[in-house]
């Protein structure tokens, strides 16, 4: 297998503070791979470090089989980066933003305006052109901020947390975006805070918690990796909640996590949603769902942390 980044022992200190403590990573060309975790889990970190905008103090790295140290220029050129924040100057066009990007990067004038009408089309930006960036959404700017990264055709995209802060309509125009580069043979690393973004773009996952990778794989495998299955039950009427617990407990033996009227609870015999149907059959209690899923994200990284994805600590917001 080729692979387009390979990082193994990374490590970077701030004073007393350790932001990441021996991270291995690998991302195979042509792929996606999430990375997870909480705010100061090394996500950020990991990203500078691997864009060469910082240096580790431990470890080593390649990209496109460049070191991140001994040949920075060269592992710049396969790169392009979109980070937290849209970098595109709001006193510009969209227009004007790519060509300045463009020419900074060493296309003549023609080139550059022709790159730059390739890319506002590619991402549905043609009409909004000419607009100055104050006047676009929040969609329309990470849609510009991704163009702008790909000006100089990088073989290698580094997404740092690119729907932060996006509505849900913005946040799936941002997705849609990413699996077209994928398709068109892009090799991205993402990092993300969301869970049900690692689920819908990501080939595998590596997750991160206090700057070290406790774990790895594609989505499926991690959700199995918990164990067994989750048994699934929303009570049409919303009074028959506790009931319908108790019974959950009885069958199972674990007490069943409550979420907006929809209990969960983890099962492994595969005849429990014929018991569970014929217990509220008895007691009269109808249910709107009933089933059996595998975990989902959410509960991967609880079992493997101890603590929710979106988790905020003390440590500081730049890693």
């Amino acid at each position: 297998m080729t692979y387009a980044i390979r990082a193994e022992g990374l490590v970077k200190k701030y004073g007393d503070f350790t932001a990441l403590d021996g991270v291995d990573l690998e991302v195979p060309a042509g792929k996606v791979v999430g990375v997870l975790g909480p705010n100061g889990a090394g996500k950020t970190t990991t990203v500078r470090i691997l864009a060469t905008l910082m240096r580790p103090d431990g470890g080593h790295a390649t990209v496109g089989g460049h070191d991140i140290v001994k040949d920075p220029v060269r592992v710049r050129q396969l790169i392009g980066l979109t980070g937290q924040y849209a970098s595109v100057d709001e006193t510009l066009s969209g227009a004007e933003n790519l060509v300045l990007i463009a020419r900074l990067l060493g296309l003549s004038r023609r080139d550059a305006k022709a790159r730059a009408a390739e890319l506002l089309e590619k991402f549905s930006l043609t009409e909004a052109a000419r607009k100055p960036i104050a006047t676009f959404s929040g969609g329309m700017r990470r849609r510009l901020d991704l163009a702008a990264s790909l000006v100089g055709r990088p073989q290698v995209l580094y997404l740092d947390e690119p729907t932060t802060g996006l509505d849900p309509h913005a946040r799936q125009e941002v997705w849609d975006v990413v699996r077209q580069l994928v398709a068109d043979g892009s090799t991205v690393l993402l990092t993300t805070q969301y869970l049900e973004e690692a689920d819908q773009l990501a080939d595998s996952i590596t997750v991160f918690d206090k700057g070290r990778k406790v774990a790895e794989g594609r989505p499926g495998e991690l959700k199995r990796r918990v164990g067994g299955q989750i048994l699934q039950v929303r009570p049409t009427v919303a009074t028959d909640v506790p009931q319908v617990a108790g019974i959950l407990s009885e069958l199972t033996g674990h007490a069943p996590n409550q979420d907006s009227g929809v209990l969960t609870v983890p099962a492994d015999e595969p005849l429990i949603v014929a018991a569970v149907a014929r217990r509220l059959d008895g007691a009269g209690i109808t249910a709107d769902e009933l089933g059996l899923r595998l975990p989902s994200l959410d509960e991967v990284f609880l079992a493997l942390t101890g603590h929710a994805a979106a988790a905020d600590d003390a440590r500081p917001v730049t890693v």
